[in-house]
């Protein structure tokens, strides 16, 4: 994907007006710098993927805070480099962290989404075909695309039977559509 700066600041400018359309624009472009750069720290596809997925959760959660004078690349690159340490610190230290009510609290009180029209038209499409399809991604997205389009569970559902945040929830599926609009091109 070529990257022009003037459309990337136009995007960043709707994420942070919460346009999804944007949000998808920004994974699209940035997706691969950031899987290769924790590629090369990690040498495992696995982990260099959760870490992306990672990163861009979280920097969709805090869009609010980019600040336009640096550039955005950069900006994913550090959050992805500070998740990679955090969790090489969380590998070394064996405590289990206690969460408190109000931290429980904060995660009960975000908003769910319904799915969107283009939800709909993906579980609405040939399901043989489809399936066969969803069989040629990775079982992680298998997955998340399982819970949300076929058991129709909301985005809190899939974050406690998957145990992880809402937000790397909502990155995975949007990953996972883009990987399956890829092998549905290509058949």
């Amino acid at each position: 994907m070529e990257i022009n700066r003037t459309e990337i600041d136009i995007n960043i400018s709707k994420a942070k007006n919460g346009k999804q359309t944007a949000f998808k624009y920004l994974l699209d472009a940035f997706w691969t710098d950031v899987y290769l750069f924790q590629l090369k720290r990690n040498k495992n596809e696995n982990d260099a993927e959760d870490i992306t997925i990672q990163t861009f959760s979280k920097a969709f959660d805090k869009i609010d805070t980019y600040d336009e004078k640096y550039n955005f690349k950069t900006w994913l690159i550090t959050i992805s480099k500070n998740i990679h340490i955090d969790s090489l610190r969380k590998k070394n230290i064996s405590i289990k962290a206690d969460t408190s009510e109000n931290q429980e609290d904060e995660v009960y009180q975000i908003v769910d989404e319904s799915p969107t029209p283009e939800d709909k038209i993906i579980t609405e499409q040939n399901l043989a075909k489809l399936l066969r399809d969803i069989k040629q991604i990775k079982p992680k997205y298998q997955e998340v695309i399982q819970l949300r389009y076929f058991q129709e569970l909301s985005y809190k559902e899939i974050s406690e039977q998957i145990n992880e945040p809402i937000n790397n929830v909502k990155v995975k599926l949007l990953r996972a559509k883009k990987l399956l609009a890829e092998v549905i091109k290509r058949s």
